[in-house]
């Protein structure tokens, strides 16, 4: 007769899945891959089918390996979240939580808003990373990410925190320096700032389109920002990160009505794993942080 499955079994089998290979289970889980290898042939013995084929370059998932993994996800959320739904009842949440996010958001928005989210749960410990490339959640052991523009990874569960509109903006001194910013065609007369490694975020979303011709580039929103502050040239920037800046006037918003609204750049959204259960402190993390953002 049939047994029941382990749960420590099955959640390193869906960790062989999720990294792909039984090497990669093992660094992330700091398990030996022989440990990993076994749990997974027990899994199997139990419930007397294969759920991977094994092969020199990959793994690939059998049709029960497909079903299975379905159930098997589903089933341990259900499971993860009845034992913090445990855990809140006898105590506030707890633990360690790993944040990425692009380096202006973390700047701009996050580390104003840490002092007081520790104070308010002190049994929390916050790690803070920052990365302006989309990085692997599991590769970087990381919890929870925030990322800007639409989502294409399915895996992942989503939580819209709001948008957050581009500006195109200068600083005073540059505009005062150079020609007049009057119609969108001006811009071909103008220094641009743009990204030197993600080529579709120098494709402006303008009204009418108008060949840009970057006179500078910079690998981060911020480093934009700080050439911008430092009088170099019109920047795309969203509003998150410079709102403080138009408000005191270190930067002044140029062609206001140029940029197509809404737009795939907007939506700041919060990631995690299908296949973890949001814990108690990530929801506090999300809970807190979003009405407190200034997008």
């Amino acid at each position: 007769m049939m047994g029941h499955a382990k749960t420590e079994d099955i959640e390193i089998f869906l960790t062989v899945v999720d990294t792909g290979s039984f090497t990669g289970a093992a660094n992330l889980l700091n398990q030996q891959v022989a440990k990993i290898s076994r749990a997974v042939s027990r899994l199997e013995d139990t419930l007397q089918c294969t759920l991977l084929n094994r092969t020199t370059r990959r793994l690939e998932l059998t049709e029960e390996g497909h079903v299975f993994i379905i159930y098997a996800r589903e089933s341990l959320n259900t499971l993860y979240t009845g034992e913090e739904a445990i855990k809140l009842l006898k105590q506030a949440p707890s633990g360690h939580l790993r944040i990425d996010a692009a380096s202006p958001f973390v700047l701009h928005q996050l580390t104003a808003l840490v002092g007081e989210f520790v104070q308010q749960y002190p049994h929390i410990t916050l790690d803070l990373t920052s990365h302006d490339n989309i990085i692997d959640l599991l590769e970087h052991k990381t919890d929870l990410a925030i990322r800007i523009g639409d989502l294409k990874d399915s895996n992942l569960h989503a939580r819209l925190l709001g948008k957050s509109q581009l500006r195109l903006v200068a600083s005073p001194e540059y505009l005062y320096q150079h020609n007049e910013v009057a119609h969108i065609n001006d811009l071909s007369t103008h220094k641009l700032i743009g990204f030197n490694d993600a080529s579709k975020l120098n494709s402006w979303p303008l009204k009418t389109p108008v060949k840009l011709n970057f006179h500078m580039t910079g690998s981060s929103g911020e480093t934009l920002r700080q050439l911008c502050l430092n009088h170099q040239g019109i920047a795309l920037l969203s509003h998150f990160m410079i709102g403080d800046d138009l408000k005191s006037g270190r930067l002044v918003e140029v062609l206001p009505e140029a940029i197509v609204t809404p737009n795939n750049r907007e939506s700041i959204q919060a990631v995690y794993y299908k296949n973890s259960a949001v814990s108690s402190r990530i929801l506090a993390f999300l809970d807190f942080i979003q009405p407190r953002l200034t997008l």
